[in-house]
């Protein structure tokens, strides 16, 4: 099915999350930022948008935010962890 909606993922900061509207409801990864680490704890994507790799857009520009920024990343929500774990290319932030 054709997708109309622009795919703008934004960073949130006041609310600590990066967020993706799509189609009235939000898809977002929530992140808590201290001492040079971001320790992502939640992701949501509304049941309505599962199945379309929404979440795993949201959580690659968090990811690149992250490496933009020096930041390490502790990933304690499932979700950011496989992500992780399926794209080698991020492990390296994993903070130890």
């Amino acid at each position: 099915m054709p997708s109309t909606m622009t795919e703008t993922i934004v960073h949130n900061a006041a609310k600590n999350r990066f967020e993706l509207d799509v189609e009235g409801q939000t898809v977002f990864t929530e992140y808590r930022r201290a001492n040079g680490v971001m320790t992502f704890y939640h992701t949501l994507t509304p049941p309505a948008l599962r199945g379309r790799g929404l979440a795993a857009k949201v959580v690659q520009a968090a990811l690149e935010y992250a490496r933009a920024e020096g930041l390490k990343v502790i990933p304690l929500c499932w979700y950011v962890s496989g992500h992780i774990q399926s794209h080698p290319e991020f492990r390296d932030l994993l903070a130890t």
